[in-house]
């Protein structure tokens, strides 16, 4: 019989993929035949998954989808939006709901996301194990077995974090013997390898580890994208991709300076080297500067020595440190006055204080700036949430132009003729 390894070579090699050393990288996925933009490369359920909110009932358990759900009776702890749903969990939550109804009180308070979704991986395992439930190519617990955990390179007290979390779940399952070494090994994976699962507004529902998808490797020029439908992970090819091709996607934001996106990367362990990271000052001026004083200029301000002061680069008017540095101090505490009032609720107080950042970020940053775009994209939503549809347009078509320059930037780099969105 073959091995585990022979099988997903052959069952990636029929959707047209292979794994791959890729230099400097370790394992890659790559094409192993040409494929169009908007093409599915891979899809994949996730071999274990867990809502972001433990008992609140704002998602099903099993496909995300949100709306009437119903709670179980036994646990209390566990929703589902139907019989589907629920039949398709049973033989997972029954052992899920028989541990979880064995603990006080407050033991139930231990159940995070992160323990549960670790709870439900060590109970799949153990179902397959027993031939309870099936195992395929791309479905079993030796995939989850070989991924990185880089626990070399974690500090001391997040390895001590990691070890009283697997005493934690030692606790919820104390009929099941545990190597505890591995379970934090297992953590440390998750922090590597697990990925947000998504509604289609981006809104992020809980968290899910798709073994075959955590194979692709970074890239913040990726040739592909990660999507969601319910719990169901998409990869589809953001551009036509040609035989021996590595597949890549984003782990991180990539509308962001390359200082910022480096940082966002050190979760993972390593430091992006793709053409938009090594050459980055022309896209950083743009991302992150300040705007010329002149209104009629569209200058970028780049910092002089200790940023005391900064110079158009294009009329070379100064702009004085210490006033930029005023007006951000006003923005960091209106910004944080507008997120308390949105994270309690009141999106239309909370929409009054962003347009008031805004204001003020147009007269301090460049037009293009990431900050400007983020105040923007989220009084776009704050004006979807409260039906303001005609508001919503204009701050929609507001956004569009700073994409499209990072775009347009990444192509003269890559010197390439288009991108396909």
């Amino acid at each position: 019989m073959a091995s585990w390894a022979e099988q997903l070579e052959r069952e990636l090699s029929g959707r047209g993929l292979a794994i791959a050393f890729v230099p400097g990288k370790g394992r890659g996925l790559v094409a192993t035949r040409s494929f169009f933009p908007g093409e599915v490369l891979i899809c994949q359920e996730p071999y274990a998954s867990a809502p972001n909110k433990v008992s609140v009932g704002s998602t099903c358990d099993h496909c995300f989808a949100s709306g009437k759900l119903r709670k179980c009776s036994v646990c209390r702890l566990a929703w589902y939006c139907g019989s589907v749903c629920q039949k398709a969990e049973w033989k997972l939550h029954q052992l899920e709901c028989q541990a979880i109804s064995a603990l006080t009180e407050d033991r139930k308070k231990m159940l995070t996301p992160t323990i549960r979704l670790m709870v439900r991986l060590i109970l799949r395992r153990k179902l397959q194990i027993e031939k309870a439930i099936p195992s395929s190519a791309t479905d079993n617990y030796n995939l989850v077995d070989v991924l990185e955990s880089h626990i070399s390179k974690v500090d001391g007290k997040q390895l001590v974090l990691y070890a009283q979390m697997a005493n934690l779940v030692q606790l919820v399952l104390p009929s099941i013997q545990l190597d505890l070494k591995e379970i934090a090994h297992t953590f440390s994976k998750f922090a590597c390898n697990a990925h947000t699962i998504c509604d289609p507004e981006l809104r992020p529902l809980g968290t899910g580890l798709f073994p075959v998808i955590s194979i692709i490797n970074h890239s913040c020029v990726p040739n592909a994208v990660l999507l969601f439908e319910g719990h169901t992970a998409y990869v589809r090819a953001l551009e036509p991709l040609s035989n021996n091709t590595e597949i890549s996607i984003s782990y991180i934001e990539t509308a962001a300076t390359t200082i910022k996106r480096q940082n966002d990367l050190k979760q993972y362990f390593f430091s992006c080297s793709c053409p938009c990271c090594i050459k980055d000052s022309e896209e950083d001026a743009l991302l992150e500067g300040y705007r010329c004083k002149d209104t009629k200029c569209d200058g970028i301000l780049l910092p002089d020595s200790g940023k005391k002061a900064y110079t158009c680069q294009k009329c070379g008017i100064c702009r004085d440190g210490e006033e930029v540095k005023k007006v951000s101090s006003q923005i960091l505490l209106l910004s944080d006055k507008a997120s308390s009032l949105l994270s309690s609720g009141n999106n239309s107080d909370a929409g009054s204080v962003y347009k008031v950042i805004e204001q003020l970020e147009q007269k301090l940053y460049h037009s293009f700036s990431i900050p400007l775009l983020h105040t923007r994209e989220k009084l776009l939503k704050i004006c979807m949430d409260l039906q303001d549809w005609q508001t919503s347009l204009m701050y929609c078509r507001l956004t569009i132009p700073v994409y499209e320059s990072k775009t347009t930037l990444i192509l003269l780099y890559l010197n390439e003729n288009i991108l396909y969105y």
